[in-house]
């Protein structure tokens, strides 16, 4: 194996990748309400076959009680059947959720992934919240106050004297009293 693996560079952009990501979200979101329509329209055309519209112009009593009978027995057999079925679902599930856990148990203890690091700039961020429609951009920048370098290193006086002059002049209990009243001074 070759000692200097180069890494490979993404042949994509991060800002390009994140466009990508939502035009991708958007197209399927489109795609699930064609979808929802698709199935809105098969839900109306399966009841019209299984239930047609009830015609009871023109009948007697004793018709429409027997009519009322008949959808009576028709709801109990729907009934008996959502309930068989929802039934099924539940223990499909539960078995489901017994399997998972023992698959969990076979592989063992479960590891954390490691997380990576996402770097996303501020207007990555309005752009993702607002939409690719909207051009925003956002100068962080602009309302800082500037400061001049130079004005710092004017106010801080420099004293270019000789350091052992200083050294023995505060030296034995006059350069104590010095510096004890030097601190009295500023500190009024």
């Amino acid at each position: 194996m070759p000692e200097h693996v180069q890494e490979r560079k993404p042949k994509i952009s991060a800002s390009r990748k994140l466009m990508l990501k939502s035009l991708m979200v958007a197209k399927a979101k489109e795609e699930l309400e064609q979808e929802m329509i698709v199935k809105e329209e098969e839900k109306q055309k399966y009841l019209a076959e299984r239930a047609p519209p009830l015609n009871m112009n023109g009948l007697s009593l004793a018709q429409l009680q027997a009519l009322c009978r008949e959808l009576h027995a028709k709801t109990d057999v729907v009934d008996e059947e959502r309930y068989d079925i929802e039934a099924k679902v539940m223990l499909n599930t539960r078995e489901i959720k017994d399997l998972n856990i023992k698959v969990l148990d076979l592989r063992g203890k479960f590891k954390r992934p490691n997380l990576r690091r996402v770097r996303v700039s501020a207007d990555a961020i309005l752009r993702s919240l607002l939409g690719s429609k909207h051009k925003v951009s956002m100068d962080l920048r602009a309302n800082l106050k500037s400061v001049k370098k130079e004005d710092t290193e004017k106010k801080r006086p420099v004293e270019d004297s000789d350091w052992r002059k200083n050294v023995e002049a505060m030296s034995g209990m006059e350069g104590r009293k010095k510096m004890f009243d030097a601190a009295k001074g500023s500190a009024q």
